[in-house]
């Protein structure tokens, strides 16, 4: 497809088998900042059986509803980018800014080799970033959701040691007691916050902290008490929270528990960094003026889960995370995926007026 749009086309590869792709079109003032169009070619697994049509068929119903794995997450903006620089190209518009599409792997299991690597390689610095569009959230109401932060993931797994016995007595200091109170802790501060986010209508997944227990281990068998149980949590933080202070309040809770109660991190991000959505950041400006002369209603939100975007920021760069699938229920990783073919051929007309406005951002300062 980059041969037949005419983008010069580059892969990287950091593990077998798992590609980086770049396109590049070039602008006429190449020192200047990049705009770059980011999307990740991995779909999470399907449970086929619960498919009204096969997963992998893009069916598309009488509605014009079109179901497969990936139509939201994030194929379509993909195809998306590709077709609005084709439609770029043939009108014969040419920019200040190159524009280069990005598309890298492993995004929904951690992007370990894929975005997490690829901020840091040489090739990700030679695009010189400005600005770096990834994937956003279909929106259920008319207004489109555009992320400027994102949450900080932590996965936590807490190791409960205590002691055994038969299961017929009452045996002191076991490890199910311990784990009981960590559950217990962090599934009260979990019903805080959710009443939190129910009582205030100002407030959005994105600005509340999320608790999940997503694994619990323990026991051989069904009368002995076991000497360990660990439970796995999924905290997703908001970048407003203090995250020391966040860190020493699990801590307390952990430590409470008792003795012989340990604790690892899978994943602990710390980087707070979000893109500034106010006129006086250009690149905001660049993408919301054309959105607002589409007579598009943009709701700008912190991201509740996490994308390739929180690599891109750690990295210091701006990046803005945004789906153009307004009046579409969210269905990302769910049954049923699907996307409505007139939302999707809108969004190629909307970034078309995006990218071209991102693109011919005036020279800033500090570039040269």
């Amino acid at each position: 497809m980059a041969e037949e749009i005419g983008l010069e086309s580059k892969k990287l590869e950091f593990s077998p088998g798992r590609p980086i792709v770049i396109f590049t079109w070039k602008g006429t003032q190449p020192h200047l900042k990049s705009v770059v169009l980011n999307s990740h070619t991995d779909v999470v697994p399907v449970f086929e059986e619960f498919w009204t049509y096969p997963p992998f068929s893009a069916h598309k119903d009488k509605d014009g509803n079109i179901y497969a794995r990936g139509t939201q997450d994030m194929k379509s903006v993909t195809i998306q980018y590709l077709e609005a620089i084709r439609q770029l190209k043939s009108e014969g518009r040419r920019f200040p800014r190159t524009i280069h599409l990005t598309m890298v792997p492993d995004e929904e299991i951690g992007s370990k080799v894929g975005m997490e690597l690829f901020v840091d390689h040489p090739d990700f610095r030679a695009l010189n970033p400005g600005i770096t569009l990834d994937e956003g959230l279909a929106n259920p109401t008319d207004e489109f959701s555009v992320f400027y932060g994102e949450k900080c993931v932590w996965w936590v797994t807490v190791h409960c040691h205590g002691d055994p016995g038969h299961g017929s007595r009452f045996i002191e200091n076991t490890a199910a007691s311990k784990l009981h109170s960590v559950i217990s802790s962090l599934l009260e501060f979990r019903e805080k916050e959710k009443k939190r986010l129910q009582s205030d209508t100002s407030l959005t997944l994105g600005d509340v902290t999320t608790v999940n227990m997503t694994k619990v281990n323990g026991g051989v068998s069904c009368n002995v008490i076991p000497t360990e149980m660990s439970a796995t949590f999924d905290l997703r933080i908001p970048p407003t929270v203090n995250l020391k202070e966040f860190e020493a309040q699990l801590d307390g809770w952990f430590r409470a528990a008792g003795d012989q109660v340990t604790w690892e991190y899978h994943q602990k991000c710390m980087n707070q960094r979000m893109t500034t959505p106010e006129d006086r950041n250009p690149w905001w400006k660049a993408f919301s003026d054309p959105c607002k002369e589409l007579g598009l209603k943009l709701r700008p939100e912190i991201f509740p889960a996490a994308t390739d975007s929180r690599y891109i920021r750690t990295a210091g760069f701006d990046a803005l995370g945004f789906s153009p699938m307004n009046n579409t229920p969210i269905l990302l990783h769910d049954h049923n995926e699907y996307l409505n073919e007139n939302v999707f051929l809108r969004g190629i007309q909307i970034y078309t007026r995006i990218i071209g406005s991102l693109a011919s951002v005036p020279q800033l300062e500090g570039e040269c």
